[in-house]
């Protein structure tokens, strides 16, 4: 399904290289090219065809000192959506920042931000998926005009504006709160700037709990 060049860089993936006597290879540098990177890692995990990348003693060894991720994925903190399954991807390849429905605040901002102000990361997905528990919670609370105990209400009023806007769909909810999420991070002060000198990409996604196909929303 690959083809031939992509069973070529699977191939060089395999350990980072260093254990089959290759070369390092080199990271995605480019917004374009760090979105290519994952969903080729995703094309390979929806097919049952994972390669595994980066997950061993070579590839622990060479991000011992530096790491390098081509990548920040925002996603939920949703048991069967860990980005380094989704994509395919292994050690060092991505920043792994995880909230409930992928909401953000200031905390979560400066985990975003960390990649590309500090290592030049040049893409970052924020990720929804299918049938997203906070979101389905968060939906049936405002529905009710319930108040979830402790912090849990944070998460319901984060995705206030999401329900308003979907008229209480969790499907339609899932994926408007994943387009504002990449707005307000769009307009972040860090980001924005990079962003407009071609550095940095912010993309939305949508993750398929059938199929695990993610597919591009922004």
């Amino acid at each position: 399904m690959l083809g031939a060049t992509g069973l070529a860089v699977g191939g060089l993936l395999l350990g980072g290289g260093s254990a089959h006597g290759l070369t390092r290879v080199r990271r995605a540098a480019t917004p374009d090219e760090a979105w290519a990177k994952l969903r080729e890692g995703n094309r390979r995990w929806a097919a049952d065809a994972a390669i595994h990348p980066h997950q061993d003693l070579a590839r622990r060894a060479e991000v011992a000192q530096k790491q390098e991720p081509y990548a920040v994925i925002v996603s939920c903190i949703d048991s069967r959506v860990g980005p380094e399954i989704v994509f395919d991807a292994g050690l060092g390849d991505v920043f792994s920042v995880r909230s409930a429905a992928q909401t953000i605040d200031p905390l979560v901002s400066g985990a975003v931000q960390y990649g590309p102000v500090e290592l030049a990361t040049p893409l970052i997905v924020v990720l929804g998926h299918q049938r997203c528990g906070a979101v389905t919670a968060a939906a049936e609370a405002l529905s009710e005009g319930t108040t979830l105990p402790g912090d849990l209400q944070r998460i319901v009023e984060a995705l206030r504006p999401a329900y308003k806007s979907a008229h209480g769909d969790v499907d339609k909810m899932i994926r408007i709160n994943t387009t504002q999420t990449v707005a307000k991070l769009k307009d972040d002060k860090l980001l924005a700037p990079r962003i407009a000198r071609g550095q940095l990409k912010i993309v939305g996604a949508y993750y398929s709990l059938d199929t695990g196909q993610v597919t591009r929303l922004v």
